[in-house]
């Protein structure tokens, strides 16, 4: 006779299972499929979200839970069946005080949206887009509302990406991280000599970029039996299993950087993924923990690694092999110089390590702003050019290249914006620890070999997929909480000492 834990696992299997073709869906629905087939899409996906929320938030779920959690008395703590059973206790307890409406409301109009902001976005017109965005809103709210929270609405929206963390956490951060950073963005303006990054926009032929970034995403350890990449209007990762890991980028003939860089930092969502204890196959274990912690494996490889001038030492000469014309007269230094150079931008993708951060504050304080009504959707534009100009000297000159520039809100994403900061920070802790446990990871990149630091962080971070809430893990990793120094200590060390 079968335990309650094993029908509980058969049965949130199921659910994520419907999740998971739910994935497909919404991977085709960016990359492949046509135009017309929007409206029907956002039914399918509707649909396919309210049956795995009905399933999961059922009484039947919620029988076999309580029978499972009484059962599970004498197990280790630490044990994976034990983390298991805390991880969908979390989960169920979120999850049924959403109306099952609701959530297959704010599924089919997010899925009609993201068509609808992707032709503003390519027409710069952020009217087209603001009905749509007011609908968001309101359901976004709802969505908060029907959770609850103890201070801020935000907190039940950040606490889905970021599970535990509060606003008044990330205000605590975010305060701190900015009064370093703008003396530190100063002085490197100040010190630094001119860079000039022209070479960068030179002709990059597309079919051989594609070429040149999966042989180094391979050698990195993408593995491409069980992952592929295409392209996207914004680049995103998912997957369907350990075995099934979709990364996706965008081209540009004359900016090499925006589909490497795109390709790296996707890589490194994508070998999380794959990276899962195999055991966690089907279970709702088999993720990453949350954002912050995925954004800390996307932006350690796209900057940390991919960034740095030990990689470049070793990919440069293949990559002037690749691209003659653009890069034949260019020396590894000037090539990494010109990747590095500290400017602020207009798009939040391409900035700076230094100043992308102030981009991720820009879209927090708008987010509170927006829902907590202080600011309406037809005044965004004009608040979003005010801050652009408050903390990056810049006016957009249009929507394409302000408010229309980030997918995340067609999505209904409110919340996820700071796990991109909190992952810069974690990226930089992670690292100083790995290189700490094994310090040949330097010299490794630089012959490139990424083995023993991808073992690593698989060892450290992506086999345990769930099992533990992040702040949990960032402790057992680092022996420390969150912390910015390491990530600050970073900064100086390759933007003023010069020393990386």
């Amino acid at each position: 006779m079968d335990t309650a834990l094993q029908s509980l696992k058969r049965r949130t299997a199921d659910v994520h299972n419907l999740n998971m073709a739910n994935a497909v869906l919404g991977w085709d629905h960016q990359t492949y499929m046509p135009a017309g087939g929007a409206a029907a899409r956002a039914e399918q996906t509707a649909t396919l979200e309210r049956l795995s929320h009905e399933m999961f938030t059922s009484a039947e779920t919620g029988r076999l839970l309580e029978r499972a959690e009484r059962e599970a008395g004498g197990l280790d703590p630490d044990s994976d069946d034990a983390c298991y059973l805390k991880r969908v206790r979390r989960d169920f307890d979120r999850a049924v005080r959403l109306p099952a409406q609701l959530v297959e409301e704010l599924a089919r109009v997010t899925s009609l949206a993201h068509d609808q902001w992707a032709q503003a976005r390519q027409a710069s017109d952020y009217a087209a887009f603001s009905p749509c965005l007011v609908r968001i809103l309101d359901l976004v709210r709802r969505k908060a509302q029907a959770i609850g929270y103890a201070d801020r609405i935000y907190d039940a929206l950040l606490d889905e990406f970021e599970p535990g963390m509060t606003s008044r956490q990330v205000d605590g951060l975010f305060g701190q991280l900015k009064a370093q950073l703008v003396p530190l963005a100063q002085r490197i303006f100040q010190n630094a000599p001119c860079v000039d990054a022209s070479v960068l926009r030179r002709e990059y032929d597309q079919t051989i970029q594609k070429q040149f970034a999966e042989s180094v995403l391979k050698q990195c350890g993408f593995d491409f039996t069980r992952g592929r990449q295409d392209r996207a209007v914004h680049p995103f990762c998912t997957h369907f299993s350990r075995n099934d890991v979709r990364i996706t980028t965008r081209y540009d003939k004359r900016y090499f950087p925006e589909a490497f860089f795109g390709s790296m930092h996707e890589m490194g969502h994508g070998l999380y993924e794959q990276n899962l204890d195999p055991s966690l196959e089907g279970n709702l274990l088999a993720s990453g923990t949350s954002l912050a912690i995925h954004e800390s494996q996307s932006r350690l490889w796209e900057n940390i690694v991919g960034r740095s001038r030990g990689f470049w030492k070793y990919w440069f000469p293949k990559a002037r092999a690749a691209f003659p014309g653009a890069l034949g007269d260019v020396d590894v230094e000037t090539f990494y110089r010109a990747i590095n150079r500290v400017e602020p931008s207009l798009i939040r993708v391409e900035a700076d390590e230094v100043t992308y951060n102030l981009h991720i504050i820009l879209r927090y304080e708008m987010e509170q702003d927006l829902l907590e009504g202080r600011l309406s959707v037809a005044e965004a534009p004009e608040a979003w050019n005010a801050k652009m100009q408050q903390y990056l000297g810049l006016k957009p000159p249009d929507a394409r290249r302000g408010i229309l520039q980030d997918v995340h809100w067609s999505g209904g994403a409110m919340g996820y914006f700071p796990t991109y900061t909190l992952g810069n920070i974690l990226a930089s802790q992670f690292f100083a620890k790995a290189i700490a446990d094994v310090p040949s990871i330097p010299a490794d990149i630089e012959a490139g070999r990424f083995e023993a630091l991808l073992n690593w962080l698989v060892r450290n971070i992506h086999r345990h997929g769930r099992k533990y809430l992040p702040a949990d893990l960032v402790r057992r990793v680092t022996g420390t909480d969150l912390t910015i120094q390491p990530y600050l200590d970073y900064l100086q060390a390759k933007f003023l000492d010069d020393s990386i």
